[in-house]
């Protein structure tokens, strides 16, 4: 996505990417306003998506007039309503399954993540060196 830096610090970096930009969307889908930079790690059973400058306009006014618990309260609520659609993009992308999804958000600095843990895969399917 423009605007949008893609890191992958981790193997399967067409996977991050998509999970990534999946992510991004969702969010602008949902709330207007997507964040600038968004960066997915794996490790092993665990997906994690860090995201930056979140805050749409309008929070961004709430928080100057120190109503950042309010912004906290409804950043909740969309990732609570957008998290089956979050689980259902990473299922796709990846190929198993979600047990868990967690989010939170923190305001200054303006970070979010958004972490899925995954139903333990084929460790064979996973090992570059497989015995055949």
């Amino acid at each position: 996505m423009p605007g949008t830096e893609t890191l992958h610090p981790t193997p399967g970096g067409s996977k991050a990417a998509a999970i990534s930009n999946l992510t991004v969307r969702l969010l602008s889908e949902y709330t207007g306003r997507g964040p600038t930079k968004a960066r997915t790690f794996f490790n092993d059973d665990m997906v994690t998506v860090v995201l930056q400058d979140t805050l749409t306009r309008a929070e961004q006014t709430l928080v100057d007039k120190d109503r950042s618990a309010l912004v906290l309260t409804t950043r909740t609520t969309f990732q609570d309503v957008m998290g089956d659609d979050l689980i259902a993009g990473i299922e796709q992308v990846l190929g198993r399954k979600v047990i868990a999804f967690l989010s939170a958000n923190h305001i200054d600095p303006d970070i979010a993540i958004e972490s899925f843990v995954l139903a333990p895969g084929d460790p064979a399917a996973a090992s570059p060196h497989r015995n055949p």
